[in-house]
């Protein structure tokens, strides 16, 4: 093993700390080789040791040596990785930094003047020219036409060429092709006419000067003479037209990649270069890199079986890994009745992880789409259980939502009152119409679907809380609202990572759940040809790799409570399920976790496995089954005669009040208004009859069950705060309270190497609506009432913009 910390290693010793198809690549440091390197066989280590073992051995000159990636994180990771091994004077960049070097040092000298100054921002320039075309878009369609252009650029479709390109290739753009054409191309006369250049441009120009200009091309070429690309099944046309130029007369030329992993298709990316290579270049020596030293053999074999269903070019090429570990828990099946019982279910998950002594760092939840993160957000907010959010903004901090807040928040401050026919949910649909909501979902993908998705789950919000609260108003749902973003807003240094598969990408975890593995969610519905589905398998077989040790896949057969259960698991999961706690066609909900001893179920026990064992919830009044939420919340139909003690209803609102105040929290966070109501009505004497009502959890017995019963039991909350000392129960830093410390810092924004974003470009930020006003609430809280303030530290300007790679 090399000592990072000690002298420099020999040549041998570099081979040394390989194994044998790693030291294949590694002693292959003239002419061409190709490495298929499957999900963790250290192909960052096989390449980065073929470096250096060239330079130790003098065949390459630091100097001359270019290696080329596709994040900065990558590149800084594989500079940091040659420092180690005692390699310096490499070049280890992106296809843009190490291009925009040679743009700005040759352009002065070629034309005399400096090279076009970078556009930081495409979006404003994108919407000028939308109104040069005397077209209309709003913020969400800005930024699909964006990413189009993007796409046109890097596979070097030209204006002209754009409408017959998409037909050629049967893409979707994001509206009439002819009107992309003419956006893209007053986008490009724009530009031209400021003397500005974009990302792609960037690329673009060094392709165009490196062709025309001999000279340049001459002294690029003689200044390198070894490449390395990795990440090569990412390539698109553009790039691949950049390499072929720099390495013509290169003396060495390294790729690496994986073609089961291409997952960037969308924006011009193919692996038809990774898998042609050795027809490219027919001396080419091939190295397979198979020994998987990141998962166990049970993730490893599950990985294997998913692709051993593909189809298509890649599928042929696909690389049978094998796990170098030692044995771990077979990958666990789980199938739920709802959504919202599926992010409980895996917040428990989670929360049990952690009590075995798992990092949160160490924990990730990955879902298709963004749209999903609010359900995770909120259940693992319940739970107390720090987060972040890779690769997009938190729900409540989307602009779009963001500025549905401020619509919900004038409309709630108007004299205006629901609509009775419609309620609650009609009335916010109503509002949010304006902000872009429609009843059905637009057509295809990208940006203004993912605005219709979070704006549509607010509308489900506005059903679900109705449904527990028949007489709220459009102003407590707001409130509602207020308080949800208040609470996903917990300052945290370190937390379970919610992120989408694609955002994933390059990063790896002890333990993974896969979530929402419903068909239409993966496969995502608008994939609708053979291609487009298999790159969706790839894109779970990247999310299953990404998993170490402790592997969950799960899906709900309903979207909410008491709905049909109309949905199947996603068809990638067929002949994949024999093993786990949910066998197929059985809803395992979340069986796996801590059952009570004896025959009945205990206060540890999940919510969702004590109602499948009772059965069918029933009216304790009238009998009937109960299938809504809130009905079963409080075991009676919602018509059937309520038998609440009022005044304890107000001892319970009053002590949730003080408590919500002493942690930091949202009241309802504590218990909900609807939990409260179901235990002022069942007045239970006895910690297990306090369990068996829904919204108490073992969590909330541990903290609260005591104060509860003893305000059943006729005390008066006044008494049991002068009698509560936080210090002796509670930690306000531990891992397992919602708030912890409430005065501790907010972490800042700082720019991320995202899977999306474009590499080594600057993260940017859009100005939006400031968090703190759009979700102040639209009437006066009392002084006492011990919701937190709005912070400050939360009322930034801006959020980044997610960006598409290049």
């Amino acid at each position: 093993m090399i000592d990072q910390y000690g002298p420099p290693p020999t040549s041998d010793e570099i081979l040394d700390a390989l194994d044998p198809e790693q030291r294949r690549v590694a002693k292959s440091v003239d002419g061409a080789v190709c490495v298929l390197a499957g999900a963790g066989t250290g192909k960052t280590r096989a390449i980065t040791h073929r470096i250096a073992y060239g330079v130790l051995t003098g065949v390459m000159q630091p100097t001359q040596t270019l290696a080329v990636t596709f994040t900065a994180r990558a590149a800084g990771e594989m500079r940091g990785r040659l420092r180690q091994l005692g390699v310096a004077g490499v070049q280890a960049r992106t296809f843009h930094s190490a291009a925009l070097r040679q743009l700005q040092f040759f352009w002065p000298r070629t034309y005399g003047v400096n090279a076009p100054r970078l556009v930081e921002r495409k979006v404003p320039l994108v919407a000028e020219a939308v109104q040069h075309c005397r077209l209309r878009a709003d913020r969400a369609e800005l930024r699909d036409l964006t990413g189009e252009i993007e796409w046109a650029k890097a596979t070097q479709t030209a204006p002209d060429d754009y409408p017959a390109q998409v037909l050629a290739s049967k893409r979707k753009p994001p509206r009439d092709a002819a009107e992309v054409a003419r956006i893209y191309a007053a986008y490009e006369k724009l530009k031209a006419g400021q003397g500005r250049m974009d990302f792609e441009d960037v690329l673009l120009l060094t392709v165009g000067l490196l062709d025309d200009r001999l000279e340049v091309r001459e002294q690029v070429q003689a200044q390198y003479r070894h490449f390395t690309v990795d990440e090569y099944q990412d390539v698109n046309p553009l790039q691949q037209r950049l390499l072929d130029l720099w390495s013509q007369n290169a003396r060495s030329l390294c790729v690496v990649g994986d073609a089961s992993q291409t997952i960037y298709s969308f924006t011009g990316a193919t692996p038809g270069f990774l898998l042609g290579f050795r027809h490219r270049h027919r001396a080419a020596e091939v190295v397979e890199l198979v020994r998987d030293y990141r998962s166990s053999p049970q993730v490893v074999r599950l990985a294997n079986r998913l692709l051993t269903h593909a189809t298509g070019e890649a599928a042929k090429h696909r690389l049978e890994l094998i796990s170098q570990r030692e044995d771990g828990p077979e990958p666990d099946f789980v199938e739920f009745a709802d959504e919202p019982g599926e992010a409980e279910g895996i917040a428990r998950r989670v929360r049990k992880l952690l009590d075995q002594g798992v990092r949160a760092a160490e924990i990730a939840v990955l879902f298709r789409t963004n749209s999903q993160s609010e359900g995770y957000e909120q259940a693992l907010a319940d739970l107390g259980i720090p987060y972040v959010l890779r690769g997009a903004e938190r729900f409540f901090e989307r602009p779009e939502v963001r500025h549905a807040a401020v619509l919900l928040r004038g409309a709630a401050r108007s004299a205006g009152a629901a609509d009775d026919a419609g309620g609650l949910a009609a009335e916010v649909g109503a509002v949010l119409v304006s902000g872009g909501w429609t009843p059905e979902p637009p057509g295809g993908s990208g940006q203004v679907r993912e605005r219709w998705e979070s704006l549509n789950a607010l509308v489900r919000l506005a059903e679900d809380f109705s449904a527990a609260r028949p007489e709220a108003t459009l102003a407590d749902f707001v409130e509602e609202l207020a308080e949800r973003a208040a609470a996903q807003h917990a300052p945290t240094v370190e937390g379970v990572t919610l992120a989408s598969l694609h955002a994933a990408k390059g990063l790896e975890w002890d333990a993974v759940f896969l979530v929402g593995l419903t068909e239409g969610m993966m496969p995502i519905h608008y994939a609708d040809t053979a291609d487009k589905v298999e790159e969706e398998r790839r894109l779970l077989y990247v999310g299953i790799t990404r998993a170490r040790e402790h592997l969950t896949l799960s899906w709900a057969m309903a979207r909410s409570p008491g709905g049909r259960p109309g949905r199947g698991p996603s068809r990638f999961l067929d002949g994949l399920r024999g093993t786990g706690s949910g066998a197929p066609g059985r809803a395992a909900q979340g069986r796996s976790a801590t059952t009570g001893a004896g025959s009945s179920w205990g206060p540890g026990e999940p919510r969702a496995a004590r109602r499948a064992k009772a059965g069918p919830v029933r009216c304790r009044v009238c009998g009937r089954g109960l299938t809504e939420a809130a009905e079963r919340k409080l075991a009676r139909c919602m018509e059937c005669p309520s038998d609440v003690d009022e005044a304890m209803f107000e001892r319970l609102r009053e002590w949730r009040l003080g408590q919500a105040r002493l942690l930091g929290q949202p009241a309802y966070c504590v218990f909900t208004d609807a939990t409260l109501t179901a235990i002022a009505e069942a007045q239970p004497g006895s910690v297990n009859q306090l369990a068996a009502i829904s919204g108490v959890t073992r969590t909330k017995i541990n903290k609260f069950g005591e104060d509860v019963l003893a305000i059943v039991a006729g005390r008066d909350p006044e008494e049991l705060a002068d009698a509560y000392d936080p210090g002796a129960d509670e930690d306000p830093g531990s891992p397992g309270d919602l708030a912890g410390d409430p005065t501790a810092e907010l972490p800042g924004d700082l720019p991320g190497e995202l899977p999306g974003d474009p590499p080594d470009e600057d993260a940017f930020r859009v100005a939006g609506e400031v968090p703190g006003e759009a979700w102040e609430v639209p009437r006066r809280r009392a002084p006492d009432e011990g919701f937190p303030s709005s912070d400050p530290r939360h009322a930034e300007n801006s959020l980044r913009s997610s960006r598409k790679r290049i």
